[in-house]
C-alpha cells in the first residue's frame, strides 16, 4: 500500500532512504570522508520533517504490513515542473516492482498538481538506475562535475 507520508513515519523514511541510497555508495566506493553529502549519509530526520512542513514537499511512502519498505518526494517548482527526490525501496524488496509502483504513484501525484514535466538526478556512473529510469520514460539531458563529489550528477526529465 503506498500512502502520503505523516510525521510519525519520518524516522522510517530516513531508515529506508539511508539503507537503500547506502547500497549505491558501497557499489561505487562513496564514504562519509569522499562524498559526505551524498544521500546516504546527509539524510536526517530534521531535514525530511523541514521538507514535510516548511518546504512543502509531497512525501509518499510504500508499506507492507506495517513496514515502511520504500519512498518518495517530490519538490513543486516554477512553470509546472517537479522533482523527484529520494525514490527509495530496501534491498529486500528490490526487483518486485515496488520501485515502478512508487514511480507510477508519483507521476500520478505530480499530475493531479498541474505538473507536467518531471525532473531527477542521478549518480551518472549508475547505468543501471539510468537505464531503469529511460525503461520508465526519462530521457538524459546532461550532466554536472561538482568538486564536493566523486561522481558524476546525471539529469534526466520526464514529460508527463
Amino acid at each position: 500500500m503506498i500512502r502520503m507520508v505523516e510525521e510519525s513515519d519520518i524516522s522510517q523514511c530516513v531508515g529506508v532512504i539511508r539503507e537503500s541510497f547506502g547500497t549505491v555508495a558501497r557499489d561505487f566506493g562513496f564514504t562519509k570522508e569522499n562524498a559526505p553529502g551524498f544521500t546516504a549519509f546527509s539524510i536526517t530526520a530534521e531535514r525530511l520533517r523541514r521538507q514535510l512542513n516548511d518546504e512543502q514537499h509531497y512525501m509518499a511512502a510504500c508499506f507492507q504490513g506495517d513496514r515502511l519498505i520504500g519512498y518518495y518526494s517530490l519538490l513543486y517548482q516554477a512553470r509546472q515542473e517537479c522533482e523527484l527526490n529520494h525514490l527509495s525501496v530496501l534491498p529486500a524488496y528490490r526487483h518486485n516492482g515496488v520501485g515502478a509502483s512508487l514511480l507510477k504513484d508519483a507521476f500520478r501525484n505530480a499530475r493531479m498538481r498541474g505538473c507536467e514535466k518531471m525532473n531527477l538526478g542521478i549518480v551518472e556512473e549508475n547505468q543501471v538506475l539510468r537505464s531503469w529510469y529511460e525503461r520508465h520514460g526519462f530521457v538524459h539531458t546532461g550532466t554536472e562535475k561538482f568538486p564536493f563529489f566523486p561522481f558524476t550528477c546525471g539529469y534526466m526529465v520526464k514529460q508527463l
